[in-house]
């Protein structure tokens, strides 16, 4: 029997790593407007996780603030056991949270450099899947999501070689998750492009972005809110035969 092909995510609970800025911001908020309770995590960028609070319950959309490092283990189990506790369920993992520490060759890479980016992108994502993973069963239809980079694609240009290895980690993680948890929990991923965000502002200049443009044949960067929709299409029924699969969302900017 075909499931109820739907976006409503009206009873679902949604925890989202990331989630103060970004493709995290624009990830929550979409999740939230289609009905699902939203758990904010964030580690340092507080102000954007409250203020992102504040604008969910003026929606009148449920949420609660997160914080944690997700490098740690302890403080993992501890936000996916205060979402569960207050919920009584958890619907969709979104592991977004992780960045880009620093650019740099990787014969120039400092170990405590490609540490730092593994923890961040892909250790933190083993640790809050972990211990999701019962809940998300116990639903009988969870939803992993994980958030790529193009560094996937690229290798990690401009010095970027830690932070494209965590990424490779992550869609190998993906893969991994799709074959153990199916058939309760579907898991897949997204590759956005290089979106219009605070790590690009930080990271690339904007010689650099005018030249990702340029190499993009819609001629132009991704938008946080266009990966937002991919991700709350992958957690809908209506990506219900979906499974291990990547959403390719750089505007075709890797076609062969």
């Amino acid at each position: 029997m075909i499931p109820e092909q739907t976006l409503n995510l009206i009873g679902k609970v949604a925890l989202v790593s990331g989630a103060g800025v970004g493709i995290g911001r624009a990830v929550a908020l979409t999740l939230g407007q289609a009905g699902a309770f939203v758990g904010i995590h964030y580690y340092s960028s507080k102000v954007g996780a409250e203020q992102l609070y504040d604008e969910l319950v003026s929606q009148g959309i449920s949420c609660m603030l997160l914080p944690a490092d997700l490098t740690q283990e302890h403080e993992a189990n501890a936000i996916v056991d205060k979402l569960i506790s207050q919920t009584g369920r958890l619907d969709i993992l979104v592991n977004n949270g992780g960045g880009l520490i620093k650019r740099a060759k990787i014969e120039e890479c400092t170990l405590e450099n490609w540490n730092k980016s593994l923890g961040i992108n892909l250790t933190s994502a083993f640790l809050l899947t972990k211990r999701a993973i019962p809940a998300l069963r116990a639903t009988g239809s969870g939803r992993i999501v994980n958030i790529l980079s193009l560094s996937v694609q690229t290798g990690g240009a401009n010095g970027g070689g830690a932070y494209a290895a965590a990424k490779g980690g992550l869609m190998v993680f993906t893969h991994t998750l799709a074959k153990e948890l199916a058939p309760q929990v579907r898991t897949n991923s997204v590759m956005p492009g290089t979106v219009e965000t605070q790590h690009h502002e930080i990271h690339s200049t904007e010689e650099m972005m005018e030249n990702y443009r340029k190499q993009t044949p819609l001629g132009r960067n991704t938008y946080a809110e266009e990966v937002a929709s991919s991700v709350l299409f992958l957690a809908s029924d209506m990506s219900s035969h979906i499974n291990g699969a990547l959403i390719d969302i750089s505007g075709g900017r890797f076609l062969r």
